[in-house]
């Protein structure tokens, strides 16, 4: 009989208030930890040397089902859940902190509530404490059985395991780390979604400290398995001639060069490690077994052939020809088990069977550029309601695919890469459509590095990915698997919980959008716009199992400086902004002049800056490292009487980064932009509509003096005074040497003083005056 319902309300307040604890300096949950049981396989040794294992989660659902006769029992369990921490771990650790910090909230909240019987003050008989007591006192009376001693006493810190066991949330088996000897203590982390700190990590793939490895590692050593395919989403039911059919069109089909691709699935082990499934498993087994007619269902069949895809995804790394033959070859195995299958054989495609005409790189948004490169109408910048209805999962080859999961996607351009993607919307075609019932998903895609332009000197994180405005239908074939794609705010601090991710699945890290119109890279600095509305605000949304500190991933140089990566993207010039700057959904509303579409030259000012407002504004008086933009350039006119005449001159850099000298800093350097109300104040390029930037305040000094004449121009002129007044060529002070000469202008003398010299000389000659 179950105990009252008084103390029971009781003990479910102190578990509430167990599992709503949280650390002194930020958000964590203590209980995250002791939520589940480690792993038995993975943890056999904490099997053998705890007694009474116990967790936070089977102590609630027992006492939902009313298994406890007493509330001491209660006690008792919850009890054993932090005194096994606190044997199995370390004195110190960060696990060892939490199980004692509870342990003391426990007797604390049990004590307040009076209708609650006293507890025992003692750890219990069962527990590894008492336990171990006893066999290490009956082994110092046992002088002749000293390895059963060994066997069964608590190690010593020397020997003792150095493993903290980490109990993952209600929803995940296991999880557990190892932690090194030498680990100190780690003060309790924030694991919300926000900010990401500067990275901190080696770069060029140089590898990390020993420590930081040895974190990822031991974490990720004990967590929870994916437990293999569900029930739904398969084959419809087909003669078992077709599973035939289909098995042969897969092990022939040759690419068009030739090529049979089913050589790469022919290479992989018959056992791959680390799958929920160890049988052993071909391609020529599946076939004889299909020849035989061993399926008894097609589902059996379609369940088998899916569990080869993973072990030939598993085996070659992503990236490689062989990865892209696997790829290649699942899609073409989903488009024949469809309902409406490509016909063939022999089969042809342009796309590798995908359902878009072109990937992230390539594809064009509709309504977008006519003139811009790339294939136009292959994506949306919104999620498109017209012709469907809404619903809440879709299932998939046994994968439940929900709003919010991150998936792989064919790419018809390059399958070897996979698109990656997280569903905004699951829809069903309406009758309109003319595919009345068939399932999709609605994707936002997401660019992987060499899909994007970016300088020769940025560098990237491991496995980073890109926020892109581009939205997608896909019918469910083109879905390849489950991901998942963290944060960096996360993603430096822990790994997903279950069901969003599990060891083995693929895992990216996104830091920053793409706008590939403009190759601009925004930071993200606010997380909850870039995840579908529905899950903003949710706490529940892909929880970690947490480091014991922030571990940064490594960080690599441009895929393109290696020689070996092709893609659609290239090394140019781009731009890194600042969150603010809104360019989901078509851009930032810049102008942009027409350019030639082969040219890889560095964009120009203009290109690069936001004409609506002061989203670019540049540094005026204030420090270099508060300029709104990072890698802004000026081309020089070449015509000087026209300054917006087109320049072939090579543009030069003229940023506030190159100018303070931070460049080669790369992604390192954060900046900021003026606010508006301090950039009002200063004038504008006109061309650009630009804050008017300098390197550094104007200086104070006495206006210069106009320019003087010398002292040898003025002798000229004193010279040429003092010529003589016969001289026809008058003075000019102005004359320039070697130009034309300027006479003085005669005035004509007047009538009397024409005649007078005429009448004297008369009167000289006649002898007699004349009269006047």
């Amino acid at each position: 009989m179950p105990f009252p319902g008084t103390q029971k309300n009781e003990v479910e307040q102190i578990i509430k208030a167990l599992l709503n604890a949280t650390g002194p300096r930020n958000k964590r949950r203590l209980a995250d930890m002791f939520m589940d049981l480690p792993d038995r396989t993975a943890w056999a040794e904490y099997y053998a040397i705890i007694p009474q294992p116990r967790c936070l989660s089977g102590i609630q659902s027992n006492l939902a089902k009313n298994k406890y006769k007493d509330p001491l029992d209660v006690f008792t369990d919850l009890d054993l859940v932090f005194l096994n921490a606190l044997y199995y771990n370390e004195d110190g650790s960060q696990i060892a902190h939490d199980a004692a910090t509870l342990k003391a909230l426990l007797e604390t909240e049990w004590k307040r509530r009076s209708v609650l019987p006293t507890p025992r003050a003692s750890p219990p008989a069962s527990s590894a404490q008492k336990t171990h007591a006893r066999a290490a006192a009956a082994a110092s009376k046992t002088a002749q059985q000293p390895a059963a001693t060994k066997a069964t006493t608590r190690p010593t810190p020397a020997t003792r395991p150095q493993t903290a066991v980490v109990a993952p949330a209600p929803s995940a088996p296991t999880a557990s780390v190892a932690k090194s000897p030498e680990r100190h203590s780690s003060p309790e982390m924030d694991v919300d979604i926000g900010g990401t700190p500067e990275p901190e990590g080696p770069s060029h793939g140089e590898s990390r400290d020993a420590e930081a490895d040895d974190i990822v590692r031991q974490l990720e050593k004990g967590l929870p398995r994916w437990e293999g395919f569900g029930e739904l989403g398969w084959m419809n039911e087909v003669d078992p001639n077709r599973h035939v059919e289909i098995v042969q069109a897969v092990s022939g089909y040759q690419d068009a060069s030739g090529f049979r691709l089913a050589a790469s699935m022919e290479a992989i082990p018959e056992e791959v490690a680390g799958l929920p499934f160890n049988f052993p498993l071909s391609l020529s087994l599946i076939e004889s077994r299909a020849r035989n007619k061993q399926y008894a269902f097609s589902k059996a069949f379609d369940e088998e052939m899916s569990q080869l895809f993973v072990m030939g995804r598993r085996t070659y790394e992503p990236g490689t020809e062989e990865y892209g033959h696997i790829l290649i070859l699942q899609r073409l195995y989903h488009a024949l088990t469809s309902s409406n299958p490509p016909p063939g054989p022999p089969f042809t495609t342009t796309t590798n069977f995908a359902s878009v005409r072109a990937g992230p790189g390539t594809a064009k948004p509709l309504h977008a550029n006519a003139e811009s490169e790339g294939i136009l109408g292959v994506t949306t910048y919104r999620v498109s309601t017209k012709d469907r209805e809404f619903i809440n999962e879709v299932h998939f080859k046994g994968w439940t695919v929900r709003l919010a999961d991150w998936l792989h996607m064919s790419n018809p351009d390059d399958p070897s890469r996979p698109i990656v993607g997280q569903v905004f919307r699951c829809f069903a075609w309406d009758a309109a459509s003319g595919r009345k019932g068939q399932p999709g998903v609605t994707v936002a895609w997401y660019h992987r590095p060499e899909q994007t332009f970016h300088p020769a000197r940025r560098q990237f994180w491991e496995n980073e990915v890109f926020k892109t405005s581009h939205f997608a239908d896909h019918p469910l074939e083109d879905i390849i698997e489950k991901i998942a794609v963290q944060f960096t705010a996360r993603h430096i601090r822990g790994r997903p919980r279950p069901p969003y991710w599990y060891l083995g699945w693929p895992l990216y890290v996104c830091d920053s959008r793409y706008n590939d119109r403009e190759r601009i890279f925004v930071k993200i600095k606010n997380w909850n716009s870039c995840v579908p509305e529905e899950v903003r605000k949710s706490t529940e949304f892909m929880p970690i199992y947490p480091f014991e500190k922030s571990v940064f991933p490594r960080r690599f140089s441009s895929p393109f400086l290696t020689g070996r990566v092709k893609g659609p993207g290239g090394i140019a010039e781009a731009t890194e902004k600042g969150d603010g700057d809104k360019i989901e959904g078509g851009g930032t509303g810049r102008k942009r002049s027409k350019r030639n579409p082969g040219a890889t030259s560095t964009p120009s000012r203009t290109e690069q800056t936001d004409r609506a407002g002061p989203s670019k504004g540049l540094y005026v008086g204030a420090p270099a490292a508060q300029a709104g933009a990072s890698t802004s350039t000026y081309q020089y006119p070449q015509n000087a009487q026209n300054p917006r005449a087109p320049s072939t001159q090579q543009a030069t850099d003229r940023s506030i980064l190159t100018s303070a000298g931070l460049t080669a800093l790369g992604s390192n350097v954060s900046t900021e932009k003026l606010p508006p109300e301090t950039v009002k104040h200063f004038d504008r390029d006109p061309d650009t509509n630009e804050v008017l930037w300098f390197a550094s305040p104007p200086v104070d000094r006495a206006r210069s003096r106009p320019p003087q004449h010398s002292l040898a121009y003025l002798h000229f002129l004193a010279k040429k005074r003092k010529k003589t007044h016969d001289d026809d060529r008058a003075m000019d002070v102005d004359e320039v040497p070697n130009g034309p000469s300027h006479k003085r202008l005669r005035i004509q003398p007047t009538v009397t003083e024409t005649l007078g010299p005429l009448l004297v000389e008369l009167t000289a000659e006649l002898g007699s005056p004349v009269a006047s």
